[in-house]
């Protein structure tokens, strides 16, 4: 197969991470980087051999033969670059959260979807390989109906030192960590249909809501707890681990520290420890998140190619706001939310 070109928009702390998961899966190279700081975009350039460099993206997008774009900016930017590369016929990879708002996010989604362009989500948390095989021991049936499950990513790990941005961000936790822990949700136990969220803001640094708990009320008659929290400090940190529990009318699942699935029906306890893969490029305090960026991009490759379908594409991604963006709703008005899927 030919060898596709693309370009990223963006070089920030994340967009090494991101081309190195590009140059692990194969098959794309990246020919020309953007960042409104061109120095940043220049040393970027300069460790990965990216060729061509600008200080302006509808330049680039002109000048530059391109297979895709990656954008890979902090999210109020994301729409432009978005809109922008659909003018231009070019299929779009973009972080999380797609958008600050349901209402841009389904503008965006409309606006591909008229320019005939693919829109995917780097949504790499559903890729995480303790979470892809708690998907299948849900999947396989040993628990029965499961009426109970919970999605916990709580820890204290600074991460404002790497993305001090994320201080000023008048909505935090449910934006950025709750973006992924919902779309594993959704993803482990299905669509939910009601939610109730409660917020808290603990770090008295930063603007946006550092703790919260929602409650999802889902079409299979499940309940479904995600509790997120950079607040919270345990014996041993855990960052950045995301534990899971299941109960089933047979039995329950656990995903616990240090990526241990036990699964407990009346015949016992069976336990095995699923870690993610190790490559060299990855941050060792990042470790799970890192190699999911992998199987991620494999998938969206497809896509890509088109020989496949993509898991996160942005509609699908719609969904997972939808909850996101209900649950500040929930938390502003104390109040249950009926979740609706309208037409985009």
């Amino acid at each position: 197969m030919k060898e596709l070109r693309f370009a990223i928009i963006g070089t920030g702390f994340w967009s090494t991470f991101q081309l190195s998961g590009w140059n692990q899966v194969g098959g794309a190279r990246c020919v020309a980087a953007y960042n409104r700081t061109q120095e940043k975009a220049e040393r970027l350039a300069h460790d990965f051999g990216i060729p061509a460099v600008y200080a302006d993206p509808e330049t680039m997008l002109e000048k530059e033969s391109l297979d895709f774009v990656d954008i890979i900016t902090d999210v109020d930017t994301h729409s432009p670059f978005v809109h922008l590369a659909a003018e231009k016929g070019l299929p779009v990879v973009c972080q999380k959260p797609l958008a600050p708002s349901l209402e841009i996010a389904e503008k965006m989604v409309r606006i591909c979807r008229e320019k005939g362009v693919p829109l995917l989500v780097n949504e790499n948390f559903r890729w995480q390989t303790p979470i892809r095989q708690f998907h299948r021991v849900l999947r396989s049936g040993v628990l029965g109906r499961v009426f109970r499950g919970k999605v916990q990513y709580a820890n204290s790990f600074p991460v404002f030192d790497n993305q001090p941005f994320l201080k000023e961000l008048d909505q935090f936790i449910l934006a950025d960590i709750g973006t992924h822990i919902l779309d594993v949700a959704r993803f482990l136990f299905g669509e939910a249909k009601t939610l109730y969220c409660r917020i808290d803001r603990v770090d008295p640094e930063i603007r946006g809501e550092d703790v919260a708990t929602v409650v999802l009320g889902m079409e299979n008659a499940a309940t479904v707890i995600c509790d997120m929290s950079y607040a919270t400090r345990m014996e041993k940190e855990r960052f950045p681990e995301t534990f899971v529990f299941a109960e089933g009318e047979k039995g329950s699942a656990e995903l616990g520290p240090d990526y241990w699935i036990r699964v407990t029906t009346e015949e016992g306890t069976h336990a095995k420890r699923y870690p993610p893969p190790r490559y060299n490029w990855a941050d060792p305090a990042y470790d799970v998140v890192h190699a999911s960026i992998v199987p991620c991009q494999e998938n969206l490759m497809t896509a890509l190619r088109g020989i496949g379908s993509a898991e996160t594409t942005a509609e699908d991604n719609l969904k997972t706001l939808r909850l996101a963006y209900g649950a500040y709703e929930s938390a502003a008005l104390n109040q249950v939310i009926n979740l609706q899927e309208p037409g985009v």
